[in-house]
């Protein structure tokens, strides 16, 4: 099962070449992407049953990443968000905690700990979809 994924990030070379790391070498399926604050609140809450992970950015060309995280806080207990930022500061990361973010991630040197990331939620998801057996089977 592949994790169903939303980007929003306003530089372009950088989200293609995460698309394509990640739908490589991760269980990942770029459901869309998003340049702006708007763009992804929008998506993201239009289209709430369509995307298992959102990847954010917190500097956009529109708007802040920020907004984005506090416009799907009401999200379903298995989505996820996750902030990849060349500003993941101990600040940055409280305030991305109390957002709800499930992970915060630097851009220049923790890409592969989002991959890691994408492919244990990828197993997580795949297992509890999975049937399970019956009990009333003897």
């Amino acid at each position: 099962m592949k994790l169903r994924t939303y980007i929003v990030e306003d530089n372009a070379t950088i989200r293609e070449n995460l698309i394509g790391t990640l739908e490589e070498l991760a269980c990942v399926e770029a459901v869309g992407a998003s340049a702006t604050e708007d763009e992804g609140k929008e998506w993201l809450t239009a289209h709430s049953a369509q995307w298992d992970l959102a990847i954010v950015d917190l500097f956009l060309r529109q708007g802040s990443g920020l907004g984005v995280l506090a416009a799907c806080r009401a999200r379903q207990p298995g989505q996820k968000m996750v902030v990849l930022s060349n500003y993941a500061t101990p600040d940055v990361r409280m305030r991305c905690a109390q957002l709800g973010v499930d992970a915060v991630f630097d851009k220049s040197n923790e890409i592969d700990a989002l991959v890691d990331y994408c492919i244990e939620h990828s197993s997580k998801a795949q297992n509890a979809a999975a049937p399970q057996p019956r009990s009333d089977v003897p």
